[in-house]
This record gives structure tokens, sequence and C-alpha cells, in this order.
């Protein structure tokens, strides 16, 4: 069985001939025909041309660090000659000219591309729904949530349909997916896996928050997806010509943050966050409590750019229009739209910068954080509050770990380190200064050595 092993293990079994690029392309299909119309995580296959590359993969025209590899592509990336829907009706007719960047480079490394992933419409929401595909469930558990936005890119690579791929990631949607399925998945700094070709498009002041990063099964995989997919492009006005580093956490001291403040976690989360403390301090690492002080009011800042800044746009795309949002995008629009003034945005902007500064001080000492990626594990479709500790929390204080590291732009990771009380993965966040991806990704290879293999995904 191929397909289930890692990207590691792949490359290996096709440079040594144990499976053709062709043989490992059909175990995958076979699997997505298989479970995908339980899972919904796919929004369209592309098994011609998949065909195509791994034939020229086996004949020795395609080369590359990930020749022969196949993997998907959420649905709010340009793959040429492709509709890019980002779940949307509106964009229904759409077909991308040309690829976007990690699109490009995917294929110049020589993988195949099998498919794009679902999203819930214009990627506004923590569960991956549409009118266009449907739900994508949890492939651990087919009633509860995949997560949002790249859920179906998450499902996808849980089930063994894929080996791997990229989601986008605005306020936790690359980690919450990963949190809740049990895989890998990477947000990064902005710009240094340029967003060139993402729909919405990552520029000011969206691009602020918004990124694409790498998805996979494990840290190591992630790592080689990363080495892949970070670069520059001028079409990016975050892009900078920043070199890849080997990655080193040696001397590092590595702080342990709990909970966001006084909002809960489920007990199992937070022991899985102590348990990586003392993992880490019993391998020799340096470890501290971290309480950064001053950053309650960052996911609200970041509530202002993420959904505030963005809903009259939104709504206006529907003005006149016979077609009715989805839920997902309905879902965190005020009663009353608001306008905003210049001056409340110039405001916002100097907040952003100020808390930003605030927390980078606290980390010179502490360059790497460890925390709970949510409060809670998958949940049901639209469960919306939970009792934890005899106090009621929401969505917004469940992901309030997340999204403060969107609002700085800090780097930021997803492993699966645990389970929960109801039996659904849990993952460990770990989190770093702008542009060291790479000191994030060897802790989390370190995390994942000393934690062992993770269980695979039942489905």
């Amino acid at each position: 069985m191929p397909h289930r092993l890692s990207i590691a293990s792949m490359k290996s079994g096709l440079r040594t001939k144990l499976f053709s690029a062709k043989e490992l392309l059909d175990a995958h299909l076979a699997q997505i025909a298989k479970k995908d119309p339980l899972l919904k995580a796919f929004v369209r296959t592309m098994q011609e041309e998949a065909l195509q590359t791994a034939r020229a993969v086996d004949e020795g025209k395609l080369s590359g660090p990930l020749a022969g590899i196949p993997v998907t592509i959420k649905d709010s990336l340009h793959v040429a000659g492709q509709p890019t829907l980002a779940g949307s009706q509106l964009r229904i007719g759409h077909i991308a000219e040309t690829d976007s960047y990690v699109a490009a480079k995917l294929r110049a490394a020589g993988a195949v591309i099998i498919g794009k992933t679902n999203c819930p419409e214009f990627l506004m929401n923590y569960e991956t729904d549409n009118f266009i595909t449907g739900r994508t469930g949890n492939p651990w558990n087919l009633e509860l949530s995949a997560g949002g936005s790249s859920g179906g890119e998450a499902a996808a690579i849980a089930s063994f349909c894929s080996a791997g791929g990229i989601g986008s990631d605005g306020g936790g949607s690359i980690r919450a997916p990963a949190h809740f399925c049990g895989i890998a998945g990477l947000k990064p700094t902005p710009g240094r896996i340029p967003a060139t070709g993402h729909v919405p498009e990552c520029v000011h002041p969206g691009g602020l928050l918004g990124v694409v990063g790498p998805m996979a099964r494990n840290a190591e995989d992630l790592k080689t997806l990363f080495h892949v997919l970070a670069g520059h492009d001028d079409q990016d006005p975050f892009s900078v010509p920043m070199p890849v580093g080997a990655g080193d956490v040696s001397g590092a001291t590595v702080g342990i943050w709990e909970q966001f403040y006084d909002v809960p976690v489920l007990a199992s989360i937070q022991t899985m966050v102590r348990k990586a403390g003392q993992d880490l301090a019993s391998a020799g690492v340096s470890v501290r409590e971290f309480n950064p002080k001053g950053m309650e009011k960052a996911p609200n800042v970041w509530d202002f750019f993420f959904t505030r800044l963005s809903e009259p746009f939104l709504r206006k795309l529907y003005e006149g229009r016979a077609e009715e949002p989805h839920w997902t995008l309905k879902e965190f629009w005020a009663e009353t739209p608001r306008e905003y003034t210049a001056s409340q945005v110039v405001e916002k902007f100097g907040e952003r910068d100020r808390l930003r500064a605030l927390l980078l001080r606290q980390m010179q000492e502490t360059p790497l954080l460890i925390s709970p990626a949510m409060s809670v594990p998958a949940f049901l479709p639209r469960e919306r509050s939970w009792e934890i500790n005899g106090k009621t929390i929401r969505l917004f204080d469940s992901t309030k770990c997340m999204t403060p590291f969107n609002l700085f732009g800090f780097p930021a990771a997803v492993i699966p380190y645990g389970f929960a009380e109801n039996g659904m993965p849990v993952g460990l966040q770990i989190v770093g200064r702008p542009w060291e991806e790479d000191r994030i990704l060897a802790l989390a290879i370190l995390l994942e050595q000393i934690r062992g293999p993770f269980p695979p995904c039942p489905l």
C-alpha cells in the first residue's frame, strides 16, 4: 500500500524501483475512488494530467525533489486549465489561465498534482462546506468537522488520498484542520512562500494575515515541501529573497504557553502541552513557562482585519444577485453592516504594530513557543460553544491561540501529539519569530521523534 507511506518513504520506493510513479498514482486514485464519496475532500481530480506526469517521471523525462509524489492543492489556488472556485458559486465557469506560484513550484519539482481540495466560501470559516461540493467530513469520524478553511486538504492527506499538499491560513485555516485531522501543517511568515495566484488575493491588507503553506502527515515531509516552495516572487508584495536555513534548536529556550489567558482548554489538550514541555526537558532542551503580557486584545485586532474589514466587500459581491451566500460566508457577518473610516483603519494598523513589537521583545529570550492549537478538538458541524471547567467558551475564544500569529505575521506549525476525550487527534502548535520557519520545523521533527509514530487515520 504505497499510498500510506510518508513522502520520504515514497521517494525511497521510487528511487529503488520498489514501485513506479504510475503505480503510486494508481494507488492514490484508487483510495480517492474508495474514500472521497464519503469524505467530499476533493472538488475535482486531474487524472489524465496526473497520468501524463507520472509517465514522464517513469520515462526519465521529469525529475526533481518531488518527482512522482502525488500532491493536492486547495481550491483557492490557481492551477492552469482548472477552475478556481474558492467554494463560491459566483466563480462557477472560471478557468485559471496560469499556475499559482506554488502550483508552478510543485510541477517544477516533479510532483504529480492529482486534484484540488474543498474549502468554505471565500475561505471565511473554520468548517469546510459550500453549495458546490458540500460538507467535507473528518476522516477520523465522518460526523465531525474536518476544520476550515483548508479542511478538504487536511481530510485528503489524513485519509491517504494525497501524500501532501498546499493550504492557506488567514486565522488558523491550515492549523485548525491539521489539528482536527491529525496531520502536520505550517503557516509561514507572509511572503516566505509567495501567495501569487491565490483567491482572494493575498495583498494589503489581507496579505498581512493570509499566507499559503504546506500540509503533510509528518513534520519531516512538511520540511521537504517547505524547502521546495520557499522562494521569491516579485508579484507577491510581501515576498523577499530569504534563503532557507538548516534549522537548529540547540541552545534555544522553548516557552510553554498552556492557554490564552483565562480561556480554558480541555484537560487532555492542556496535559498534552505540558507533556511536550516535559518531553523536551528530558531531551535536554531548555524549557520555561511563558505567559506573555499585553496580548489580550490581539484576537480582537485580528478580527477587525480578517472579518470586519472584509465584510463590506464580500457583501457587495452578492448585491443585486439571485444567488445567496453560503452560511460559511455569512456566519461571521454582523447583523448591521458597518463601514470603517480611514482613521479607524490606520489606528488599528498602529495597534497591531505595537502589539507585535511587544511580543517580539518578550520572545527575545524565548524564540520558540509551544501552545494548544485550539481549546477543543474536532467538533460537530455548526457546534459553536463548549463548557470547559465550568466556563462557556465560543468558537472565537477557542481560536485565540492561533489568530494573534496571523495578526503579527509569525510562522507557526501544528503537529499531532495526542488524543482528546472524544478520541479525536489533538495538535500541538509551535510558534517562532518571523522568517524562522526552519527552527520551528526542527523542533517539530524533534517532538515527533520523541512522540514516536502517530496512529494512522482509521477511515
